[in-house]
């Protein structure tokens, strides 16, 4: 019956959309309503027939001309499609999928213009006065299991208009909703019928100062939502999803702090849409300083940056000694690592080449571990095991050439040569060799305080603080995705 209502609204949505403008506005004529409200009773008796007999309504939508867009989060599985289908609003989504009729906004998460030409469309319709439909975003940008609400990005809130937040919950006994991994692998089907409860909560409108500064506008509006979910917020994102998911030779650890570091990178503008010249270039810069250690000062100016709190906090990160002094060559490592996570051997080839001395490519056995233990994010780091396995000649230096090799002979090296000689490494259950639900669903970390909200999924409090030193390694989190 699903399958049929969903081909039944396949003409009846080609049919409104022929003629039409996909640029200008135009008035809703009768027949194009009437499609309107048999594809919304269409869509319902879907949905009844797919397991949702109650889908529970709170709240006022506000009108086109109040609240030009709608966000809504948390964001978990395909089923938060029903908002969509019960209001008809104009939505983002990717470029891949066709529903034409109401009017969708096409982005792709790799194409960089493509994404800066969403940004000005939503802007464009945004800015109409209630012209266009309403357009529904979630601004995670990627569903997650709904224990806390992760980094919203900013392309809902940079028109700086009044937006409505809605809050979606799954109130079941049983998580039979979540559309997280990289797909449906963990989605645990019951014979059971789900319920679906979103809520409209009132209009925010942004203050001067949040319309100049977007990320300001999304960080309040989350807050908000947080609060009426009863759930904790983290600074993650979907990228940091990617970086921690990220299958190369170096898969990180739970406890690393690279997670920090990229959340850094992007607040201060530093990933840039052509990194391989980006740190190329910085790795250039760096083997000219051979090694010497520099101030914050410095680092400002290394980086073109004026000093801020942000910038304390990132030199902070690489502040090993707490004698206020880095080399930025770990920088550039941790930097290749957050812009291109899965390819592990040009990050290590660069750091190679800014460490060699003697132009001889090779490097010792502590300057490999600085070179792996940034590329972690860890404190510590044995590595005696490792290069001499490398160093079959004990030579007392290895090449990148050898390193290579010896990777290509032993592509699990890091499980055998780091994390069994280094127990204080935990690998991330992102990359378990067999990962189980219950892992996946939630990790209670030492030190860090659990909330329980509604659907029985634990999730760390990951609140705001300082970081002490990517050395120190204070900070244990984890992606909830």
């Amino acid at each position: 019956m699903a399958a049929f209502m969903m081909l039944l609204a396949w003409p009846f949505a080609f049919l409104a959309t022929v003629g039409r403008s996909e640029d200008s506005v135009e008035p809703q004529c009768f027949w194009r309503r009437l499609v309107d409200i048999i594809l919304k009773i269409i869509m319902r008796v879907m949905w009844f027939a797919g397991g949702f007999h109650w889908i529970s309504v709170k709240g006022q939508r506000a009108l086109p001309s109040e609240a030009s867009i709608l966000t809504l989060a948390p964001h978990s599985s395909y089923f938060d499609a029903i908002p969509v289908t019960m209001t008809m609003s104009s939505i983002v989504m990717k470029a891949e999928t066709l529903i034409k009729f109401i009017r969708p906004v096409f982005v792709s998460r790799s194409d960089q213009n493509s994404r800066k030409m969403t940004v000005e469309e939503i802007k464009r319709r945004a800015q109409s006065g209630g012209e266009w439909p309403q357009i529904m975003i979630f601004p995670e940008g990627t569903c997650t299991n709904r224990s806390c609400l992760i980094t919203f990005k900013p392309g809902a809130f940079i028109p700086g208009v009044p937006v409505q937040p809605v809050v979606i919950r799954y109130p079941n006994k049983l998580d039979t909703i979540t559309w997280t991994w990289q797909g449906p692998g963990f989605i645990y089907y019951k014979r059971c019928h789900p319920i679906m409860f979103f809520q409209f909560l009132p209009i925010y409108t942004p203050s001067e100062e949040e319309k100049k500064n977007p990320l300001l506008f999304a960080v309040n509006v989350r807050r908000i939502m947080a609060k009426a979910l009863g759930v904790p917020i983290t600074d993650y994102s979907f990228e940091d999803c990617q970086l921690a998911m990220a299958e190369g030779q170096l898969r990180l650890p739970v406890d690393t702090c690279l997670l920090e570091f990229a959340k850094l990178v992007r607040r201060l503008g530093l990933k840039s849409k052509n990194p391989e010249k980006d740190l190329l270039e910085y790795g250039t810069r760096a083997m000219k300083l051979e090694g010497q250690k520099q101030s914050l000062e410095d680092f400002a100016q290394f980086l073109d940056l004026p000093v801020s709190d942000m910038l304390r906090d990132m030199f902070a990160l690489f502040d090993e000694h707490e004698d206020n002094r880095i080399d930025v060559r770990e920088y550039v490592i941790a930097l290749s690592v957050a812009c291109r996570p899965a390819k592990t051997m040009d990050t290590l080839k660069l750091a190679f080449k800014m460490f060699e001395s003697d132009n001889d490519g090779a490097i010792t056995e502590a300057e490999l571990a600085v070179i792996l233990k940034t590329a972690l994010g860890v404190s510590r780091l044995s590595v005696s095991r490792l290069f001499s396995s490398i160093d079959s000649k004990d030579t007392g230096k290895v090449t990148y050439d050898m390193f290579k090799r010896f990777v290509e002979e032993n592509p699990e090296f890091d499980e055998e040569y780091l994390y069994v000689v280094n127990p204080q490494l935990q690998r991330g259950p992102c990359h378990q060799k067999k990962p189980s639900l219950s892992s996946l669903a939630c990790l209670n970390l030492p030190g860090i305080a659990t909330t329980k909200p509604a659907n029985g999924i634990f999730c760390p409090d990951f609140s705001d603080g300082k970081t002490d030193g990517l050395h120190k390694n204070r900070i244990k989190r984890f992606i909830l995705i």
